[in-house]
């Protein structure tokens, strides 16, 4: 827990030397922009835009994911974090279709583009975002992965702004800029899909990233004692905290015998899995639900369930 809170402390420092140093380059990149004449300076500067107040709900999801739980939230707040990615990609899909919108505008009426002044900018924005970016690279959390996302995604239009400018410089093609603009905007897109996927999963509370609940019943059906396992749910508190629930038929034994079956599931489910939370129902004989099940196996003998 101590390790916990010290890397929550570590990243939210990073984050925040992130936005200010972000926000320098904002200022540049738009300026640099209305100078040039560079619609893809302009869309570097609205991408990066994005990323600040990305990189400010990111700290602000931390921020919030570290408080404790109380009586109206019992699991605490560590959604906090994954609403926050969810609205950050949010922000990013909808920055791309401002770009497009504009790029096609810009396509129909080309615009001179000074290519020296967007070299330049194009060079400190790839030297700016890809700090940033490797100071977040090591985040686990599906938060700090999305505010990554935004500065990879980032350094890489800025290494397709020199692209660009080389172009424009060597052959005075100035479509080369709304072009550019698109594939920016492609990018974005693309770089933001995996994270919208996985928070969204975890807000439909969907088995967590990578996890088979066949495979968990299974190992646990294998734990001495078990005789079956049925009515299974996995679901994801925040982006490293997993919850469980299900029924696992036994014997009819003493409680005091039961404990250890009890302990030796818990034990596997934390050990493979990483899941701490758990609550276990034991039974024996039919199960009063069956229709609610997760996981039926063949081998499992028949339910009935009151209507």
């Amino acid at each position: 827990m101590g390790h916990h809170l010290h890397s929550g402390d570590r990243d939210r420092r990073t984050l925040r030397i992130g936005v200010a140093v972000t926000l320098g380059y904002v200022a540049l990149a738009f300026a640099a922009g209305l100078v040039a004449h560079s619609l893809a300076l302009l869309s570097e500067a609205g991408h990066n835009f994005t990323d600040v107040l990305a990189l400010l709900l990111s700290w602000y999801g931390l921020h919030l994911a570290a408080r404790p739980a109380d009586e109206s939230r019992t699991y605490g707040y560590q959604r906090a974090g994954v609403m926050a990615a969810f609205f950050n990609v949010l922000l990013l899909f909808a920055l791309t279709a401002v770009i497009v919108v504009e790029a096609v505008a810009r396509w129909r009426r080309p615009v001179a583009v000074h290519s020296h002044l967007m070299l330049v900018v194009g060079g400190i924005g790839v030297a700016v975002n890809a700090v940033v970016a490797i100071a977040l690279r090591h985040g686990s959390d599906v938060n700090l992965r999305a505010a990554f996302v935004h500065m990879v995604g980032d350094a890489v239009s800025s290494g397709l702004i020199i692209v660009g400018a080389l172009v424009i410089a060597a052959t005075g093609a100035s479509l080369a800029d709304p072009l550019l603009s698109l594939i920016i905007a492609g990018f974005i897109a693309w770089t933001g899909w995996d994270v919208l996927r996985e928070t969204i999963n975890i807000l439909l509370e969907g088995a967590p990233r990578g996890m088979r609940p066949e495979e968990v019943a299974a190992g646990l059906r294998r734990l001495p004692g078990v005789e079956n396992v049925h009515d299974m749910h996995i679901w994801s508190l925040g982006s490293h905290t997993h919850a469980l629930s299900c029924h696992i038929c036994i014997a009819d034994i003493p409680p005091s015998e039961s404990e250890t079956i009890l302990r030796a599931a818990q034990q596997f489910l934390a050990e493979r899995y990483a899941i701490l939370h758990t609550t276990i129902q034991f039974e024996y004989g039919l199960c009063a639900l069956s229709e609610g099940c997760a996981l039926l196996p063949a081998a499992a003998p028949p339910h009935s369930h009151p209507h």
